[in-house]
């Protein structure tokens, strides 16, 4: 049953089509519905097109996000819908592009062999590069592509797992309160991995790198913390659970996310740029800035609803 974008109530439809003659896409033969509790427009993105969702997803409205995971993208049989396999798709190839340039213009680990063999050969620091061109490019590209999906499912695995235990079948005790203080309950996993889809679409914010060329490792920080802050909010909007506890369920989900991708790569012998010796200062630096505007950024929009 559809909702409100505005005050969450249930209402029976979004429009009425009173002549088939016209053409619902520009807005003719269709009267949108008044909800009957806050009496505006149950849905107004009904009449809008796909730029201006978009828009309004990167602004995090929480109307926008409702109107897509309850009132277009939500089944009542828990599966998901065509458009969000195509989407998952899509991310999932656009995310392989932008692992696999990332990762191989980072150093080589310190106790790698091939470091000192290229250093010397080629008078300059090493990169995972120089032990990537020594594959094949299918075997490349299969290999971030196994990385990718092992990245993703890091990522939705728990958030849905610890979403679907029931607070009731914890021991009474300060256990239960503190769960029920920290992890919302809600059995629905389909609708959680659809609302991390939607709200990754950020990711493809890069694209623009065919076009314009930009520091890559600043570019993909500055995307990935944006991603983040716009899960926190779609898990916000689909459950009402509040920033905190949809900020713990990202923040279980993409620590496990890292310590997979890089567990992956130092197993085959590939430099993480982290805890390897390999990453400087400045990175640091960009990483706490990039930080601190986030924050400061999701302050104003707290505050502001």
């Amino acid at each position: 049953m559809p909702i409100c974008i505005e005050c969450r109530c249930r209402v029976k439809t979004l429009y009425t089509t009173y002549s088939k003659a016209d053409d619902r896409a520009l807005g003719k033969g269709v009267r949108l519905t008044q909800c009957p509790n806050c009496k505006r427009f149950a849905d107004k993105y009904v009449e809008h097109d796909f730029v201006v969702l978009f828009i309004d997803l990167v602004l995090i409205k929480p109307q926008v996000y409702r109107h897509l995971l309850f009132n277009r993208l939500g089944r009542d049989d828990d599966k998901f819908d065509r458009s969000i396999v195509r989407l998952g798709v899509l991310l999932l190839l656009f995310d392989v592009y932008l692992t696999w340039a990332r990762i191989e213009k980072l150093s080589l680990p310190l106790t790698s062999p091939h470091r000192l063999t290229y250093s010397l050969s080629n008078h300059e620091p090493a990169t995972n590069a120089a032990l990537l061109e020594a594959q094949p490019l299918v075997l490349q590209y299969l290999f971030f592509l196994l990385l990718v999906v092992s990245s993703t499912l890091a990522f939705h695995l728990p958030i849905r797992l610890l979403c679907s235990i029931n607070p009731a079948r914890i021991r009474k005790g300060w256990g239960r309160k503190v769960w029920r203080r920290l992890i919302p309950y809600y059995p629905h996993p389909t609708p959680l991995s659809t609302a991390l889809l939607v709200s990754s679409c950020t990711k493809l914010f890069p694209i623009l790198l065919i076009i314009w060329e930009y520091d890559l490792p600043s570019s993909a920080t500055a995307v990935s913390w944006a991603v983040i802050v716009n899960n926190i909010a779609a898990l916000e909007i689909l459950m009402d659970c509040g920033y905190l506890r949809a900020g713990v369920l990202v923040g279980v989900g993409a620590g496990l996310r890292t310590a997979i991708a890089n567990f992956v790569l130092k197993g085959v012998g590939l430099g993480t740029g982290w805890g390897d010796g390999t990453a400087g200062l400045g990175d640091v630096d960009s990483l706490v800035g990039v930080w601190r505007a986030v924050s400061s950024w999701v302050g104003k929009v707290m505050g502001k609803r």
